[in-house]
């Protein structure tokens, strides 16, 4: 995410020196990037990841590490690393992203998708999630999180979260902020000066997980590089903390990706990608096979000599396509595997950005501007290849783009940044459908939407750094999300009722978004011993937001999508913090969370309240000369609101849920690593040590194929948290 390395860069200004580009993504030359790599520890805390042993006194000195990013930037930013992933058993992204700050997941026991939520914010584009740069908008309405992004965990390199308004690229229609999933390139292949070279990596899981797999393999030479990878998972039904399976929490997947850098010059160079996926699964009913195919064209052009340009232009096509299968449990339908089976849903995206940064003085101040357009456009076709009658159900047919113009500068005098970040968007939605009941002014019947609308995002922030060791900041923005074509389109009856029918909106207004951030950076050398480094972020946020849009009550017992009356309100504290003494590392982070956005009914969407209360801390140690690393993670949360509107009975139905808040749970995981020589290491995960019985927070209900209830606390409903789970790693370079 450029944002992020724009925000980074206002450091080196301010020292009247230039970093390097800072974020993950493809900013850095192949050497650079290989080099800062290098410089990071072997193993990481499970809660933030850790630094290099000696951490740079100026921004002139050396590249900061990825790890050390966060502390850097006058904003809400996170970065998950490799080496932090590989603490998370399994490569949970999952686990990971929620023990970042201010930033949580929707988990499905069944639904193999990764849906991000920041700062309570989830679904239809509030949080724009990227692979490799690209845009992930597959969307979908039923009893889920309305959007998933669709990877292999074993392809992801590392992870990018920018919390709140995003002013540069990636940020065109995001209400809440943005999260980008590097996948493996290169020079994550290679070891340092190899020109050909690979990467296996496999692991064993008890609890049904069985065997994962990735093979890897890369080439450079004469500034040419060239990746591949395949990856392979198929977990079984696990069992839960209580001894009881969870039924129907397998995957069959299988996945892959290839990169082609060239350095055409010492001022040009051509990137391309590809990343695959082919999972099969069980999710709302059915059984479901997802493809998700991702492609990317990139070019940059950097003088030598002309700090005016750095230009980059991004192209991108994103495929994702979901089928559901044979039906688990029939009731309408011919054949009579049940009214929705045969859906396919395809959503055929591509977009572009093209950008350009000048560095220049202004008499005394140094001046970073970043600016350009990006633009991205969906066609999404639902139908039913067997029941043509049956389109899509709920989720309907349509085209949407939104493109926007950005720009986002940063002035540096003495210990001031200034950034100043301007963007005008622009969205359009066209699509057409039959009202099911009247909606003034259009009468029950057919109708078209042809719809488009435009407006100004501001950001402005102002940092000090009064000493090397502190920064603070605080940020003003303003952001607005359009509607969704699932949102304005959606229709149809839910499957096996004839009275509970799906209204659409063609009226829906977009939600906007103005907040405040406090926040400030430390970070400190020699704390306690010479060469120990420890570094602390926290923030305070809050956020205003009109025209949010939720599920509500339509006349003759309709559901449709709204946009709820007055202002909502969402606020928060967000710290994290890291020390590395070498011998010994902890990591911590903390999210508290007060909100009063309408909570969404389950069914049309899913309960959307994150735990008021999140903790997550690490502690670990290194030893044997540092091969072999040891260590604990501890994750706390709250109780979570489902909402009154989800368990308050219906009529003549039972709430799905019993009370109104899932009860709050400890997991304690364990994380080993041993490293025989640069080509070899071994390591040995133990997730939920302790067998707890729970179900995590913010997940997804479901029904099994017998009617036996899972993941609510309704009486007699068994929990849904993945009991202990033994993970064992080979990894192996060559």
């Amino acid at each position: 995410m450029s944002a992020i390395a724009a925000a980074a860069a206002s450091e080196a200004l301010a020292q009247d020196a230039q970093l390097p580009p800072l974020t993950v993504e493809g900013t850095k030359p192949a050497a650079k990037k290989k080099a800062a790599a290098k410089k990071a520890p072997t193993a990481a805390p499970a809660a933030v990841a850790p630094a290099p042993m000696a951490a740079p006194t100026t921004a002139a000195a050396k590249a900061v590490a990825p790890s050390e990013v966060p502390y850097t930037v006058p904003a809400g930013v996170s970065v998950v690393t490799g080496e932090e992933l590989a603490t998370y058993g399994n490569g949970s992204l999952d686990d990971a992203l929620r023990a970042q700050p201010g930033t949580f997941t929707r988990m499905s026991p069944q639904n193999a998708g990764l849906a991000v939520n920041i700062r309570g914010f989830e679904g239809s584009g509030r949080v724009n999630t990227n692979i490799d740069g690209v845009r992930q908008n597959f969307r979908f309405t039923g009893h889920e999180a309305q959007g998933f992004a669709y990877i292999d965990p074993s392809l992801i390199a590392g992870i990018e979260i920018e919390r709140g308004a995003v002013s540069t690229a990636g940020g065109a229609g995001a209400l809440a902020g943005a999260a980008n999933l590097r996948t493996l390139d290169v020079q994550d292949i290679l070891l340092p000066g190899q020109t050909v070279g690979g990467l296996t990596s496999t692991t064993w899981g008890t609890n049904s997980q069985r065997f994962t797999g990735l093979a890897a393999a890369a080439a450079q030479s004469a500034g040419v590089g060239i990746a591949g990878a395949v990856g392979r998972r198929n977990p079984a039904d696990y069992e839960n903390g209580n001894g009881v399976t969870v039924p129907l929490t397998f995957q069959d997947l299988y996945s892959g990706l290839f990169k082609a850098n060239f350095q055409i010059n010492e001022e040009n160079s051509l990137r391309f990608g590809g990343v695959f996926y082919n999972n099969d699964f069980f999710a709302n009913s059915y059984y479901q096979q997802v493809i998700s195919n991702t492609f990317t064209a990139k070019y940059a052009y950097k003088p030598i000599d002309n700090d005016l340009i750095d230009f980059r232009l991004n192209g991108y096509r994103n495929e994702v396509t979901m089928k559901y299968g044979t039906d688990a449990s029939p009731t309408v339908g011919t054949p009579p595997q049940g009214s929705s089976w045969g859906r396919v849903m395809d959503d055929d995206g591509w977009g572009f950005d093209v950008s350009n940064v000048s560095r220049f003085r202004l008499g005394g101040v140094l001046v970073r501007s970043e600016y350009g357009y990006e633009y991205f456009r969906d066609d999404v076709d639902a139908y039913n290849r067997y029941q043509p009658a049956a389109l899509g159900g709920v989720n309907p047919s349509g085209t949407s783009s939104i493109g926007g113009a950005f720009s986002e500068t940063t002035f540096s005098q003495g210990i001031f940044d200034f950034i100043a970040g301007l963007r005008y968007d622009t969205y359009t939605l066209n699509g057409s459908g039959t009202l099911v009941t009247p909606l003034p002014p259009l009468p029950v019947g057919p109708y078209t939407v042809d719809r488009s609308e435009g407006g100004f995002s501001p950001k402005l922030t102002l940092s000090a750094k009064p000493y090397t060791w502190f920064q603070p900041y605080v940020t003003y923005s303003q952001t607005f999300r359009a509607p969704t074509i699932s949102e304005t389109l959606a229709g149809g009856s839910h499957p096996g009722a004839t009275t509970f029918a799906f209204q659409a909106n063609p009226f829906l207004e977009s939600e906007s978004q103005e907040g405040w951030e406090f926040g400030f950076n430390t970070a400190y050398d020699g704390a306690i011993v010479r060469d120990d480094i420890f570094r602390l972020k926290a923030d305070y946020f809050t956020m205003g937001i009109e025209n949010y849009i939720t599920a509500c009550p339509a006349p003759g017992g309709a559901v449709y999508f709204c946009n709820a009356a007055g202002e909502s309100t969402v606020q928060g504290v967000e710290l994290q913090s890291m020390y590395d003494a070498g011998y010994v590392f902890a990591g911590a982070s903390y999210t508290y969370t007060h909100t009063d956005l309408p909570s969404q009914t389950a069914g049309f969407g899913a309960p959307n309240y994150v735990p008021e209360h999140t903790a997550i801390g690490s502690l670990g140690v290194r030893l044997l000369a540092r091969k072999l690393t040891l260590g604990g993670r501890v994750s706390y949360f709250s109780e979570t609101d489902v909402g009154a509107v989800n368990s308050t009975p219906g009529p003549g139905q039972p709430p799905p849920y019993a009370s109104r808040f899932m009860p709050g749970y400890t997991v304690v995981d364990f994380f080993s690593n041993y490293t025989f020589s640069e080509n070899l290491d071994v390591g040995l995960n133990v997730n939920n040590l302790f067998d707890e019985d729970y179900t995590p927070a913010l997940s997804t209900t479901f029904t099994s194929p017998s009617g036996q209830c899972f993941g609510s606390n309704s009486p007699g409903c068994n929990t849904t948290g993945i009991g202990r789970t033994v993970y064992l790693t080979a990894k192996a370079r060559f």
